[in-house]
């Protein structure tokens, strides 16, 4: 909407102050660019939370969440490759930013940054993929690969979330951003498959391979989110013998989620009910069902 050009992002003219704006705002029931700006701010606390502790030991200072709740689980990761720990850190910074990002940009229309699990809903996930009960649980804490195979599951989902919002903006600056902030999800995902083909035929504790894993992780999601896309294909196409760097249709064209396959995804369920990553759920007017 119109009105939404006073919540202008960080570099742009601000039109309206942040009061005013966010009357405006409140005052309308439709979804704006402001209650998807919300959603993704969501996602990026999660992602942000996930990368500040794999990589610094701690979560998001009150500031960045809003004085949004401790997350669930937070524990520095054992890296030990000097390269997989030189871009987990520059990831984090990049995610932090995100939130940063965001919250400046909305202002006092801002949610706070939801409860989010980030420890034993990745080894329900991981559980829930291969069909079966790991034993240790799996934790992308444990070291280098586990935590590339933690990051998989965010990245791509970052993507296709901001790929299936930007139809949805009105305002032609927050559609610009928003693209700017998919394209480094984007490059994130990216190093995230190769570092993970590079490693694909590395058998794990579990008794299978990384590309197994991985795969199983793609069609869980797949599963989930109820799209019946051949985009989501994980990082080996068994029927072409190709590796998949970039999931995309016919015309290499990145495919996208809406919030309830978004959410199906990130609650573990398809159901609606919270749970998974955000144990109570989401901030803001955009819920699973819309």
């Amino acid at each position: 909407m119109k009105t939404f050009c006073g919540f202008v992002f960080l570099g742009l003219l601000v039109l309206l102050s942040p009061a005013a704006a966010a009357r405006r705002l409140q005052a309308s029931s439709a979804i704006t660019d402001a209650d998807i700006l919300n959603f993704a701010l969501n996602l990026e606390c999660l992602e942000a939370q996930f990368y500040s502790c794999a990589v610094f030991g701690e979560p998001l200072s009150d500031d960045l969440t809003g004085s949004g709740p401790q997350p669930i689980g937070c524990q520095q990761a054992n890296f030990t490759n000097d390269d997989i720990v030189s871009i987990a850190t520059d990831v984090a910074q990049d995610e932090i930013a995100h939130v940063k990002f965001l919250r400046t940009a909305l202002g006092n229309y801002s949610v706070q940054c939801p409860l989010v699990n980030i420890g034993s809903a990745f080894s329900a996930a991981a559980d829930a993929a291969l069909n079966t009960t790991l034993s240790p649980p799996f934790s992308p804490y444990v070291n280098d690969l586990f935590f590339l195979h933690g990051a998989f599951i965010f990245e791509d989902l970052g993507v296709t979330a901001y790929k299936g919002a930007l139809a949805s903006f009105q305002s032609p600056d927050i559609l610009v951003a928003a693209a700017g902030i998919l394209a480094v999800e984007a490059y994130h995902a990216g190093y995230i498959r190769t570092a993970l083909i590079q490693n694909g035929d590395v058998v794990t504790p579990y008794g299978v391979n990384v590309t197994t894993i991985v795969n199983a992780i793609s069609a869980a999601r797949e599963a989930l989110d109820g799209a019946d896309n051949m985009a989501e294909q994980g990082i080996y196409n068994a029927t072409t013998g190709d590796y998949v760097l970039a999931p995309a249709d016919k015309n290499a064209v990145a495919f996208s989620r809406n919030p309830a396959q978004v959410l199906a995804v990130a609650y573990l369920n398809k159901t609606g009910a919270a749970g998974g990553f955000f144990p109570n759920g989401v901030n803001g007017k955009i819920q699973y069902g819309m």
